[in-house]
């Protein structure tokens, strides 16, 4: 027998796709390192990609898809046939539908609904009114709830009767509800276990349990999690019909990608996520389209110093250090802007605290203006023999200084509130 040896991961998985080798392929991603899976199914081509669902079964293909990035996963799911994505999509829990489904044309994600089961699609429907960011956007509807009427081994015996769709669920608490669906407590596992069969639940229930509204926002979502370590949160709507539940895993996601888009979008990357594997027109619009903006200004700041090229010719020595103060200004600027991005991605600073950013930088940008502009005005000094020149060029990365930590620590939070 012989051993074929593959220098990459991905030329073992195209191997394993030519011979159509479903039980292999199987193996094959439950054998690969942890965090791969993105990386390998990116250097297939479009074809194989389409390929590699088809051998896998609806829910091995819908558990690789969560492994993907949305974009990924949406790139692969719209090239199948509209059942077959349907029958993938099925699998999911109704979070990741909703995302998923988000990031395809309309067309697309209406044709993958009509073929999907009747009650799935028309949650995903429900789901899909909610802003992403919010509990009601967040939520799973794959949850477990009983009427208050029943009794102990009501519970009991509807969870046997139904093992194997509830081994799909993600299920750490049980709810209780009115006749009108309204949430009105919480059963433990361990007192529903060990109570007898002929107890109501309304006995060993935790009456009136925390809950959020389906508007609640992520900020507020992750506050809540970071003071109750909990599971999960009942969502309700605004008359108090339970619909969903949050889990903490899926805020922590969230705010990730949150923090995500945010620094591509301050990085020039404009338009949502850019993956190398994109089609390069759709790669370079996202590109371009932000460098279009930046040579704008950069003519703009050009034309100042045009207003200025006498002085430049009288005293050329100063072009030498244009570069370095505007360089040295851009990295204060940025190391400010990333400080910011991250208090606002931690909960640490609030929109509105635009004045209390600004004397917070305005102290860092004093201290090293100054001490960078003397060492660098130290150099001009001594290159030059001029005290005058050392002056001017380290009064001017001082200033520069103070102006781009300003600029940078204030701005994040002036476009968060511009949203």
């Amino acid at each position: 027998m012989t051993t074929t040896l593959y220098h990459e991961p991905w030329e073992e998985l195209e191997a394993i796709l030519r011979a159509g080798d479903a039980q292999r392929l199987k193996v094959y991603f439950e054998e690969l390192s942890p965090g791969e899976t993105a990386r390998v199914i990116s250097r297939l081509r479009e074809e194989d990609q389409g390929q590699l669902l088809t051998l896998l079964s609806p829910e091995d293909a819908a558990a690789l898809l969560s492994e993907l990035t949305r974009t990924q996963a949406a790139d692969i799911i719209e090239e199948l046939p509209s059942t077959q994505a349907a029958a993938i999509v099925n699998e999911m829990p109704s979070d990741e539908q909703v995302d998923l489904l988000g990031e395809l044309d309309t067309h697309e994600a209406v044709a993958i609904l009509q073929e999907m089961a009747e009650e799935e699609a028309e949650d995903v429907r429900q789901l899909s009114q909610f802003p992403p960011d919010t509990a009601g956007g967040l939520m799973i509807t794959e949850y477990l709830a009983y009427p208050d009427r029943f009794r102990v081994g009501d519970v009991l015996d509807d969870l046997r009767e139904h093992t194997g769709l509830y081994a799909k669920y993600d299920v750490q608490y049980i709810y209780v509800t009115s006749q009108a669906g309204m949430l009105v407590g919480v059963l433990r596992m361990r007192d529903l276990l060990l109570s007898p069969k002929e107890t109501p639940v309304t006995e060993i229930m935790v009456s009136d349990p925390l809950r959020v509204q389906t508007d609640a926002p992520l900020d507020a979502l992750q506050h809540f999690f970071d003071r109750y370590r909990y599971f999960g949160v009942p969502v309700t709507d605004v008359e108090g019909q339970l619909v969903g539940v949050v889990r903490p895993a899926d805020v922590e996601e969230a705010i990730g990608e949150r923090a995500d888009r945010t620094f591509l979008k301050f990085s020039g990357i404009v338009g949502g996520e850019e993956l190398r594997s994109m089609p390069l027109p759709v790669r370079a619009f996202r590109r371009v389209s932000w460098l279009s903006i930046n040579i704008v200004l950069n003519i703009i700041a050009a034309s100042v110093i045009t207003l200025y090229q006498d002085t430049l010719a009288a005293a050329i020595t100063l072009a030498v250090f244009l570069p370095i103060i505007s360089d040295m200004s851009g990295c204060s600027g940025n190391q400010a802007v990333a400080v910011s991005l991250r208090e606002l991605a931690l909960g640490l600073v609030k929109p509105y605290e635009v004045w209390r950013v600004l004397l917070k930088e305005a102290g860092i940008g004093i201290f090293n203006g100054l001490l960078l502009g003397i060492l660098l005005g130290g150099v001009a000094w001594a290159w030059r023999g001029n005290p005058y020149l050392g002056l001017v060029v380290g009064g001017a990365l001082a200033l520069n200084t103070l102006v781009a930590v300003g600029l940078g620590g204030t701005i994040p939070l002036l476009l968060k509130r511009m949203k």
